[in-house]
């Protein structure tokens, strides 16, 4: 929760009349007479000018150097609040003069950042003034930005986490993790980890503990611009992204018994036979989510570094569903007719009649779990979406926000 630098609010008054440019914002109140020399106000050398809030910088300027201070100055009167925040870097601390009439912050600024300035004060006659003004930071030399998943506005399956890869290695993952939030209607209880993509990138996941109720909305939020991930490296970006959890759609190939039984919302709508992996190839066991789904694809073994006598080049292979990066697939397999359900005998995708993988490419789409049982070596966390092969404990355990930077 942002914690706020407030002091004692001041009173509703008339509504002001505003004076804005580039150098300052300035807003005033009548306060029906002069003042004597000597009242409480900030002297900014215009004994006549009429009591005002002035804040430095002030909205609609250029973009503000990152070492430049926020002031906030009340003349002919006092102040009695200062807030500084911004959704990423958080909440600028400052300090007041003895008088309070001036308001200078101490917390430096964040690069690529926008600011919102909420100041209060009183004329020295006793009417309220208030001031809000806004601006960003000039960016940062050294950024980084995260790709996420899903995309907003999709409809995904039960077992899709909220993921994000990062461009850049990311030192402070506390700063960072801080900083993303995921919020479900119903509600219900998630935690992010962080992994290394194949690549080596740094990625955050969030999942709950138990796969998502359908129909539930998720809102995913990154608040990253002007957060410090470490050595010098800023992020830049401000997302809100809304996606929805579509039905239950699930999922279990059973290595041994090589069928597929496939459940909508607890119902289950077909047991189909299946050829996994041979011996020296077995599927993944554990469980996997559905990442995409094309029509037809190439399936050469050079893409998987399969070589020598067990290479292949099967050319279009049709009704083509994506569970890893590393390859594995559920699909037509026409070559292998007489083995569903008898033998395995594929290189660890789940083969099947050309009707049943179109039958079943039609009931799944991306987020749709589907798990292998009877197998061996689970799949790998990062080789897709392995997270739900990891015990809730130590999943919670993957939070970066009771480690120190790296």
């Amino acid at each position: 929760m942002r914690r706020r630098l407030t002091a004692r609010p001041g009173r509703r008054g008339a509504p002001p009349l505003a004076f804005a440019s580039a150098a300052a914002v300035l807003l005033v109140a009548c306060s029906g007479g002069g003042t004597a020399d000597g009242a409480p106000g900030g002297d900014d050398g215009d004994k006549g000018a009429p009591a005002a809030l002035v804040v430095r910088p002030g909205s609609g300027g250029a973009k503000v150097p990152v070492g430049q201070k926020v002031t906030v100055r009340v003349r002919r009167g006092s102040l009695t609040s200062v807030e500084v925040t911004s959704p990423g870097p958080g909440r600028v601390t400052g300090t007041w003069s003895k008088d309070r009439t001036a308001w200078t912050s101490t917390t430096p600024l964040a690069p690529g950042a926008t600011y919102t300035v909420k100041a209060g004060g009183r004329t020295s006659g006793g009417s309220a003034l208030g001031r809000t003004a806004s601006f960003t930071t000039e960016a940062p030399e050294n950024s980084f930005v995260g790709e996420y998943s899903p995309d907003k506005g999709a409809t995904v399956g039960v077992a899709m986490p909220v993921s994000i890869t990062f461009d850049r290695p990311i030192r402070d993952k506390a700063a960072v993790e801080r900083k993303l939030t995921v919020t479900a209607s119903p509600a219900v209880e998630g935690a992010w980890n962080w992994l290394k993509d194949r690549d080596g990138k740094d990625r955050v996941d969030y999942r709950p503990e138990q796969y998502w109720r359908p129909g539930t909305r998720v809102t995913l939020r990154m608040d990253l611009a002007g957060v410090n991930a470490g050595g010098g490296l800023y992020g830049t970006q401000q997302r809100i992204v809304h996606f929805r959890i579509g039905d239950a759609v699930t999922s279990t190939m059973d290595a041994v018994g090589k069928t597929m039984t496939v459940t909508r919302n607890g119902r289950t709508l077909r047991t189909l036979n299946v050829s996994g992996g041979k011996k020296g190839y077995e599927t993944w066991n554990g469980t996997m989510v559905v990442l995409s789904k094309v029509p037809t694809i190439r399936m050469n073994s050079s893409s998987v570094r399969i070589f020598g006598p067990e290479a292949y080049d099967l050319g279009s292979v049709r009704w083509d569903v994506q569970l890893t990066p590393s390859g594995t697939y559920v699909h037509s397999a026409p070559w292998n007719a007489g083995k569903f359900g008898l033998v395995n005998g594929s290189h660890g995708c789940i083969g099947m009649s050309t009707d049943d993988a179109r039958w079943f490419y039609e009931q799944v789409g991306p987020g749709d779990p589907v798990t292998v049982v009877h197998s061996v070596d689970t799949v790998a966390v990062n080789n897709g979406y392995g997270d739900w092969n990891v015990d809730w404990a130590a999943w919670k355990r993957g939070s970066a926000l009771d480690r120190p930077p790296e």
